[in-house]
Parts: C-alpha cells; sequence; structure tokens
C-alpha cells in the first residue's frame, strides 16, 4: 500500500495501469465527477486537487477492499479483534466522504446558452 501511495503522490495517475479494468473505472469516476460540477472547464483549481484527492482516495480504498477480499477471515482470532488494515479502510472512507463533502454533493446544470429569440 505504502509503494502505491508512493507512486500516486508522486506521478499522480499516471502511476497506474491505465489499461486495467479498475483504472479505467477510477478515471471514469473522475470525469463523472467533473461532469456532476458542471464539466472541467466550470471547476475552480480548488475544487479540482479535492477532486483529485477524492480519486486518490477512492484508488486506495479499492486497493485495501482488493486485499481485504483475499483475506481468509478479517478476524484475528488470537487477538480477538478485527484487522487493523480494517480500521485502516473506515479512515479511507471517513476522508473521502469529507471530501464529497467539501467538493458539493449536489449535481450542476450548466445553462446550455439559448438563443435569444
Amino acid at each position: 500500500m505504502n509503494v502505491l501511495k508512493v507512486a500516486v503522490k508522486v506521478r499522480g495517475l499516471s502511476a497506474i495501469d491505465m489499461r486495467t479494468a479498475a483504472a479505467q473505472s477510477l478515471v471514469e469516476w473522475r470525469n463523472e465527477l467533473l461532469s456532476d460540477l458542471g464539466g472541467k472547464e466550470n471547476v475552480s483549481s480548488q475544487r479540482l486537487a479535492l477532486v483529485d484527492m477524492a480519486v486518490r482516495t477512492r484508488l486506495y480504498i479499492d486497493h485495501v477492499d482488493a486485499f481485504l477480499m483475499e483475506q481468509k477471515s478479517l478476524l484475528n482470532k488470537r487477538r480477538k479483534s478485527i484487522l487493523p488494515v480494517l480500521r485502516e479502510r473506515q479512515t479511507l472512507c471517513d476522508s473521502l466522504a469529507r471530501l464529497l463533502g467539501q467538493i458539493g454533493l449536489d449535481r450542476v446544470e450548466v445553462d446550455g446558452g439559448s438563443i435569444p429569440p
């Protein structure tokens, strides 16, 4: 996970193999977010930075989810507790929810520029 975080932090989403379905889904989600905000041309640079952080956070969540699905159990039977990575996932989800709240949850309608009669 740390290697993925560093690579994405340094190179952005270009650090991911865009041929994979997961990467394509992530880029599609980013484009949908921007579309919901009225298009990239109508999004401030601050909001665009928040969108990029949200996309990265979702990438991390997806990565952790894949790891968790490979585990035989989410419980540490010796310690009688859940795996620590499950708590980390919840922290990432909370972070994503906060970012999406800052970006705005309402769809922005763009005026098509009607022609006066």
